[in-house]
């Protein structure tokens, strides 16, 4: 395994361990507001810092860009790991047990180690750039399909962007014709690995973080899924709009998102 790789592992586990313990015990879970339908909480925090301190013990040159405390600038700024300490904040606020860790790392602009943990399943998604990406150990790959019929699709609503809900709407009626189902589960980062791990055949959302796609992402690619922008090219880490499947679910996911696109999403 990649050294690096084995790192954020250990800080993905460690701040599964937080999450899990608080998620037994709401009342000691503290709930802010960060701005409209955005929520973070002390438990957010305190992982984040376990992954942080986890990864300054082996890499104290290393830079940090974290959901909750943004950049922390290191001497080696070639190396950026990428954390979202608490992917699915309001589904462990609202008891729902979906939720994850993720944490990517990024050398000279390039993803080259991911990890998105599911701390109540117990499921660890890895990837190393080149190297395949693994469920628990086991080698997985992306679903097979060769159109959207039969599929079943990820998505979730754009509630922190609404003034695009309409044009969601009107990709989600497009898409929804075609395939077989679509699930909403409120976690990026799992959403992507469902993707590489071929629980789900396709996946599109509106928005992104870099923290909410960096690992899941390179996962996805990894087993064999492409990743795109709403385009077909590869803004989406700066747009955050993004597109993921085997090529073919991408091809018709693509062609049904740009029916009545607005020049506001095309890209």
């Amino acid at each position: 395994m990649h050294p690096m790789l084995n790192i954020a592992v250990r800080a993905a586990r460690s701040a599964g361990q937080v999450i899990v313990k608080n998620f037994a015990d709401p009342s000691k879970v503290e709930t802010m507001q960060k701005a409209m339908n955005d929520f973070v909480t002390n438990v957010d925090r305190e992982a984040e810092n376990v992954i942080i301190q986890t990864i300054k013990k082996s890499y104290p040159d290393h830079s940090i860009v974290a959901e909750e405390s943004g950049l922390t600038s290191g001497k080696d700024a070639d190396y950026q790991w990428i954390i979202d300490p608490l992917d699915g904040t309001t589904n462990f606020v609202k008891g729902i047990p979906h939720f994850a860790i993720s944490i990517a790392l990024r050398i000279k602009g390039r993803t080259e180690v991911g990890v998105v943990y599911d701390p109540i399943r117990d499921e660890l998604f890895t990837a190393s750039r080149g190297a395949g990406a693994q469920l628990n150990g086991y080698r997985i790959r992306c679903g097979n399909a060769k159109d959207l019929g039969g599929c079943v699709l990820a998505t979730a609503f754009p509630h922190r962007h609404r003034h695009h809900y309409q044009s969601f709407l009107t990709m989600f009626n497009n898409i929804f014709q075609e395939c077989a189902d679509i699930r909403r589960a409120g976690t990026a980062s799992l959403d992507l690995a469902y993707v590489a791990a071929g629980r789900m055949d396709g996946y599109w959302e509106i928005g992104l973080k870099p923290w909410d796609l960096a690992a899941g992402e390179l996962i996805a690619r990894e087993a064999g899924a492409i990743v795109t922008d709403f385009a077909g090219g590869h803004n989406y880490d700066n747009s955050g709009n993004i597109v993921c499947g085997n090529p073919r679910v991408v091809k018709s996911l693509l062609a049904k998102i740009r029916e009545e696109l607005p020049e506001s999403l095309s890209k």
